[in-house]
């Protein structure tokens, strides 16, 4: 036993001697890192808010330590990039050892500051590496724009031209009495948890072919379709006549929230040719007030596509109303959600009339079984009616023969999307929407969301998009 014990303390004490001998560091001049990229892209920039950062991964790939004699930006303090090398910030080191076939991360970021130009600007840096006196270097490009930068502001009457993009950080709001204009081709972008308030007016003068865009201010290809960006708009009481025509929204949480004021004279919000898409939570919000929008598209919700709740008047021609939303959670919500109440903090019911929700040549459809759902509190109105619609609607919680609701409904029948994936909603030549529209709203309503006469075929397509047979543009 005695002896067993003698040789494990001999194994072990030469083990450790082995062990602890250390490693050589490599002298060989020929020895080069390897990266785990040659240059490190940045998307576009806004001036004055950084960017993300990105992470360079540096490579021994060797048997032995490899000792890297400096690291360093080519343009040194002065440079609009920053590092963090091995866990160092600083935009140098030296003596930087890497133990064999093992790697150190370098983070790379940049900042901006504000150039006066409207265009692009491409900015370029390298980072130097020198092991064993040979020279490597990785390419560091970035695109930087100027911005209009809004902080935090309530401002009055104004005008946003299309010169270069606006940047609302620390949210924004329209004051009381006073109106903001934004002319077509304008592109507004939010920073986190930034919104856009309206007490006063909100006037989007977008264009077929110039949209007015709202969207987060990540610009890199990851964020391109990522909801819960951006918070949206609040279109407080109080605020009346918004006009948004031809705009899009995208990613935020809440595409528009229109809050308490029932105006049955004019609506609070008209929008018209218009994309809301990709809101983690709601695409259009309306809480007891009056919304009229024709030609819109509202699709890819994490709840509703459309909740109108606390009361209040709505009509919707002619618009795309489509939920597939499950590619980030899953969704228990209907894509389009109707409520005459609301419970207060005394947890007593409060009734809110609906005096109209109006579906004309509309699709409410999406990927659930039931997307049309109503809550409604005894004896408060809830007046709805659908009229030329392509649904997906439980018949078993409707009675959808009833015409003085339903008049006119094409259930269940799968509108055929171009594709949902990539939330076109334009419609296949085997779509159940094509040519069963009523006359009546496509008369009014002559042109589709593309400009596209709804008049010169059989029948005007039920939605926001017309089918044009053989045009391999659509």
């Amino acid at each position: 036993m005695v002896q067993k014990t003698i040789y494990l303390l001999i194994i072990v004490a030469v083990t450790g001697f082995f062990s602890c001998e250390k490693l050589e560091v490599i002298k060989d001049p020929d020895a080069k890192l390897r990266f785990s990229a040659d240059t490190v892209y940045f998307d576009t920039i806004f001036t004055t808010i950084g960017s993300a950062t990105k992470q360079l991964r540096v490579y021994n790939r060797y048997n032995q330590p490899l000792k890297i004699s400096s690291i360093e930006l080519a343009g040194g303090q002065e440079s609009v990039f920053r590092l963090n090398i091995d866990g160092m910030p600083g935009n140098s080191a030296s003596d930087i050892e890497i133990p064999p076939k093992d790697s150190i991360y370098i983070f790379v970021g940049v900042t901006l500051y504000p150039n006066n130009a409207d265009s692009l600007l491409l900015i370029q840096d390298s980072i130097i590496f020198i092991t064993n006196g040979n020279v490597q270097d990785i390419n560091l490009v970035a695109w930087g724009q100027d911005v209009h930068f809004i902080n935090g502001e309530i401002i009055g009457s104004e005008t946003w031209t299309n010169d270069k993009p606006y940047l609302v950080f620390n949210s924004m709001m329209v004051d009381t009495n006073e109106v903001l204009t934004i002319d077509e081709g304008v592109i507004v972008h939010f920073h986190r948890n930034s919104s856009l308030y309206v007490a006063g007016s909100l006037i989007v003068n977008g264009t077929k072919d110039n949209p007015v865009i709202f969207q987060g201010d990540r610009l890199e290809q990851l964020y391109k379709d990522i909801p819960g960006q951006w918070n949206g708009f609040w279109i407080l009481p109080g605020s009346h006549d918004n006009m948004i025509n031809y705009a899009v929204m995208k990613n935020g949480i809440i595409g528009i929230e229109a809050d308490t004021l029932v105006n049955y004279n004019a609506p609070t919000l008209e929008i018209s040719n218009s994309i809301i898409i990709n809101m983690s939570a709601v695409g259009i919000l309306g809480l007891g007030t009056t919304i009229k929008a024709s030609n819109c598209v509202i699709g890819n919700c994490g709840q509703f596509a459309l909740a109108l709740m606390i009361g209040g008047s709505y009509e919707f021609y002619q618009c795309t109303v489509a939920n597939y939303w499950g590619r980030f959670t899953t969704r228990s919500t209907p894509a389009v959600i109707l409520k005459n109440y609301y419970k207060d903090i005394n947890d007593n019911y409060q009734a809110r009339p609906i005096e109209k929700a109006f579906f004309g040549n509309c699709i409410i459809y999406g990927s659930r079984d039931s997307e049309f759902e109503i809550d409604s509190l005894p004896g408060v109105i809830l007046n709805y009616e659908l009229d030329h619609c392509v649904t997906r609607i439980d018949p078993e919680k409707f009675n959808l023969n009833d015409q003085t609701r339903f008049k006119t409904i094409y259930n269940n029948e799968d509108p055929k999307f171009i594709s949902i994936d990539d939330n076109d909603y334009q419609l296949d030549t085997l779509s159940s929407a094509k040519d069963r529209g009523a006359l009546d709203y496509a008369l009014i309503y002559n042109l589709d969301i593309l400009g596209v006469s709804r008049l010169n075929d059989a029948g005007p397509d039920i939605g926001a998009y017309e089918r044009v047979e053989g045009d391999t543009l659509r």
